[in-house]
């Protein structure tokens, strides 16, 4: 042990002793380093008059090679539009059961009601907050997990199992029945209020059982905490109705109208094989050991809900599964860092899209795992994945989302993306269990590995 002791301290000498300031002689050979040649003195005058860096480092060489043509794509109609929010995995897990409602109605367009149930999700985070508030009282206010907890209350984002939580306990609804409101599409405001008065009722939650509250008065407090979360989300959003009457047209010009309860209209659109069990959710994430489940603790909306828990797969185990259900016309959910070489106008992901190396003449060549270790890259957005385009031996040369930006976004709404790209910037899908191999279902079995909520993936 006194020889670990001595070789740590001599490494801690040697460290301090080659740290050093940024010296004369430094600052010397660094500004040495731009030389101001003809080259680099015509780049200086192109970037410093150029606000948009990622114009000038758009990669000429790839302009025209993508295409939006797909072998086997998915039967899917309509683009939704989350607007200013952050709802995006909600609309993708309702978007990848459009088709089903549509075909059951026979409808040429249909949405779902996001506003219902981002009230209900909202609603069930807060109590899920206030719950967590009153079981770490006793903790002091820097403990990690109470600092995350008091961070952000509620938000906007979320999983698929977040909508599969809320879902099962309180239905869905047609888009009519109750329509977005300015708050539902523009949500920092509100979702503000609602941190403000959550973090103000948490601080008093915290005093109440300081004050050796019992139980069952704390509880008692925490619903009076509910009913004012319930008026904020109520005057901004609209109340949920408890039953309702949808009037519709059907793709032969019918007008019919069914009085169901959201849940009944939830259940009439979902198999019974639509849960946990059989809808499994997987992660590329190579800085974790593949072919092992992982749950995120207390990463859901209601309190009795399912946590988020995830298989870790390869990209090669990942890429035949997603091939295979969109085969069989089965749309998937997924997610991914959107924003990366990511060519808006022309609706094209590629990690060619754009040479800032060239531009700047530096290096930026982290893998996917460094990326993410260093928080560089992370899942950022969840679209539907729909489409893939494949080569002579039906090798998967490219891959297409539906986004929810809106028709105008994207090319008509839809992205497509390139298959190197799904390498290094597509982290999450939500698959069923056949679609997957042998050995991915076998590791399905194994018990979860534990992950915190601040853990760096999520």
């Amino acid at each position: 042990m006194r020889r670990i002791l001595l070789a740590l301290a001599a490494a801690t000498l040697c460290l301090t002793a080659t740290a050093q300031n940024i010296g004369k002689a430094e600052l010397e050979e660094i500004r040495g380093s731009f030389t101001k040649d003809p080259q680099t003195t015509a780049l200086q005058n192109i970037i410093t008059t150029n606000k948009d860096l990622k114009t000038l480092a758009t990669n000429h060489e790839v302009q025209g090679k993508v295409d939006h043509f797909f072998k086997y794509r998915v039967d899917v109609k309509g683009i939704t539009n989350q607007k200013s929010s952050g709802r995006c995995w909600m609309f993708t897990s309702m978007n990848v059961l459009r088709p089903t409602v549509m075909k059951k109605y026979n409808l040429n367009e249909f949405d779902f009601s996001h506003n219902y149930c981002f009230f209900w999700d909202l609603f069930e985070k807060a109590n899920l907050f206030l719950e967590n508030v009153i079981q770490t009282a006793d903790r002091d206010m820097n403990d990690r997990d109470v600092v995350n907890l008091f961070k952000s209350p509620v938000a906007d984002g979320g999983v698929w199992n977040l909508f599969y939580d809320v879902a099962e306990k309180y239905g869905v609804v047609p888009q009519s029945v109750m329509p977005e409101t300015e708050h539902s599409d523009n949500t920092s405001q509100m979702d503000a209020l609602l941190n403000e008065y959550l973090r103000t009722g948490g601080w008093k939650l915290r005093e109440a059982a300081a004050s050796n509250d019992g139980k069952k008065l704390l509880e008692t407090k925490k619903i009076e905490i509910l009913k004012g979360v319930y008026r904020i989300l109520a005057l901004c959003m609209g109340e949920p109705p408890a039953e309702f009457t949808w009037r519709y047209k059907d793709a032969n010009g019918d007008i019919k109208a069914i009085t169901t309860t959201p849940l009944e209209f939830y259940k009439g659109i979902v198999s019974a094989e639509y849960n946990p069990e059989n809808y499994v959710m997987i992660m590329n994430d190579p800085t974790r050991e593949y072919y092992k489940v992982y749950e995120i603790e207390n990463y859901r909306n209601t309190y009795e809900g399912v946590n988020w828990v995830y298989l870790n797969l390869p990209n090669e185990e990942i890429k035949p599964a997603a091939l295979a259900s969109i085969k069989n016309n089965t749309p998937l959910y997924v997610s991914c860092d959107v924003g990366k070489q990511f060519n808006r106008q022309e609706g094209i992901l590629d990690v060619e899209n754009y040479d800032y190396e060239s531009l700047f003449g530096i290096k930026l060549d982290m893998d996917k795992k460094a990326r993410i270790l260093t928080r560089q890259s992370g899942s950022s957005h969840a679209m539907t994945l729909i489409g893939c385009d494949t080569d002579e031996n039906d090798v998967p040369v490219k891959w297409e989302f539906e986004n929810s930006w809106g028709a105008a976004s994207g090319h008509h709404g839809y992205l497509t993306f390139t298959d190197e790209w799904f390498n290094e910037y597509l982290f999450r899908i939500v698959i069923e269990r056949q679609y997957l191999s042998e050995k991915a279902v076998k590791a399905l079995k194994s018990k979860p590995v534990k992950l915190p909520a601040w853990d760096y993936m999520f």
